[in-house]
């Protein structure tokens, strides 16, 4: 009797866990053993971040847990430190440590699956690994909402005018979706929780954004993009077009035009880069350090070896220009990951694979509560309409009935009732009150 196939899916995000779904819906326990890694046994669905910091979702509806969704695949959370796939072997670090039991093991597969996808681009900027905060997981968003909060309450407590101005600037660099959405939401949160404090009034609170080219949200076109930027210099947010961060050092934000802004907030969302695992494979790679890939999903020159999502140079089959490869979004991302699993299950059954190809259907970004942009199939919105389009669409998208349900109900109830301003920072160090109580720690300062 033939054995099952190993099939190895590193990464649980989009790509990840939507191949192992539908490879397990599709495929007998008999033809293959799925198992998953990575670093974290949920899925974060990231369009959900901003709204999720501004507190509109509570943040474990973000997540999809990859145990209840993919009960037929086995689930290893750890990290891929690198892969052989001449042997076809990777090696994993897992959470227990050596003495524990765990550290580092090799998993042998017969099939391949690299979607570990991106990680933050970082700047060697003065300041920035000291005082940045990223914007790119569950983690990051919550604690930027505590974050935030917390500025409120020290710029409420102080008496020197120095450390309340600067806990009420928050500077975001970055003009894609990540940047302009999170700054969207939380200085709607911002402005709105101020009204609760006898000394800060709204217009107190001040928020930059920082871009280096001359426009932000470029995917939803040069129009819709205008549109934004003036519906934010609308909302006192100050739009900095052309100009980059160039430190930030001494908790002091001095931009390229000259500009310096004393914060005690820098949100970096300036771009990603290639998971770092990619460079610790035998796998081809582009001169952007993605897996070069063929319309299949194949890594090219590498039988049993397949990549989609954020590591892959996918070629963009319905652009219609030689050479153009598909955008690195989460659009493309769970697209690319059906015919990934399809391709996979018929390559096991010995039937020709297919070639990807979607034609991008447009574009949808919040830039607060009722305020968006979208362009979609050639038309564009924007208010209210873009917004409701945004959350429909997103809401389609969201794996599991489940999840879909209970981001409804959420959204239902913050019609119904007002916005919460509690921050939860403690939750980021919850041994500190018992650590204080046993004479071994101190309250942390604001920071």
């Amino acid at each position: 009797m033939k054995e099952p196939a190993r099939i190895l899916i590193v990464g649980g995000g989009y790509v990840g866990m939507y191949t192992a779904l539908r490879l397990q819906r599709k495929l007998r326990t008999d033809e293959a053993q799925v198992t998953v890694v990575g670093p974290d046994p949920y899925m974060t669905y990231q369009p959900f971040l901003p709204e999720a910091a501004a507190g509109s979702i509570s943040p474990r509806h973000v997540v999809v847990p990859l145990r209840r969704t993919l009960p037929q695949c086995q689930i290893l959370v750890g990290e891929a430190t690198a892969v052989d796939h001449a042997r076809r072997a990777a090696t994993v670090k897992t959470l227990a440590t050596d003495e524990e039991g765990g550290g580092a093991v090799e998993l042998r597969y017969d099939e391949l699956v690299l979607a570990p996808g991106s990680v933050s681009r970082t700047l060697p900027i003065p300041g920035l690994a000291e005082f940045g905060i990223g914007f790119k997981t569950v983690e990051e968003a919550i604690g930027l909402r505590n974050h935030v909060l917390e500025q409120l309450d020290i710029a409420s407590s102080t008496r020197d005018p120095e450390v309340r101005d600067a806990a009420l600037t928050f500077v975001f660099v970055g003009g894609g979706y990540a940047g302009v959405e999170a700054l969207a939401e939380l200085e709607d949160m911002a402005r709105y929780a101020a009204r609760y404090y006898h000394n800060i009034r709204p217009d107190d609170v001040r928020f930059i954004l920082v871009e280096a080219t001359g426009r932000i949200l470029p995917e939803v076109g040069p129009e819709m993009g205008q549109y934004a930027v003036r519906e934010l210099r609308g909302r006192n947010i100050d739009v900095r077009l052309d100009t980059r961060l160039d430190s930030c050092a001494g908790r002091i934000a001095v931009l390229s035009d000259g500009s310096r802004f004393p914060t005690r907030t820098v949100v970096w969302t300036a771009g990603v880069r290639p998971h770092p695992l990619l460079a610790a494979t035998d796998l081809p790679r582009d001169d952007r350090g993605r897996l070069v890939c063929t319309a299949a999903l194949q890594v090219a020159g590498a039988e049993h070896a397949w990549a989609a999502g954020d590591a892959a140079a996918v070629p963009d089959m319905s652009a219609g220009e030689p050479g153009k490869e598909c955008a690195p979004n989460a659009q493309h991302a769970v697209r690319q990951a059906r015919v990934l699993a399809d391709n996979i299950i018929s390559s096991l059954r010995g039937r020709p694979l297919r070639d990807y190809a979607h034609q991008h259907a447009g574009s949808v970004a919040s830039l607060g509560l009722h305020k968006g942009v979208a362009y979609l199939y050639g038309r564009k919105l924007k208010g209210y309409p873009a917004w409701l389009m945004h959350r429909v669409y997103h809401l389609s998208r969201v794996p599991t009935f489940n999840r879909k349900a209970r981001v409804l109900a959420e959204w239902s109830l913050a019609g119904l009732f007002k916005r919460e301003i509690v921050s939860l920072g403690s939750l980021e160090n919850p041994r500190a009150e018992f650590e204080l109580a046993a004479g071994t720690g101190r309250r942390p300062e604001g920071t």
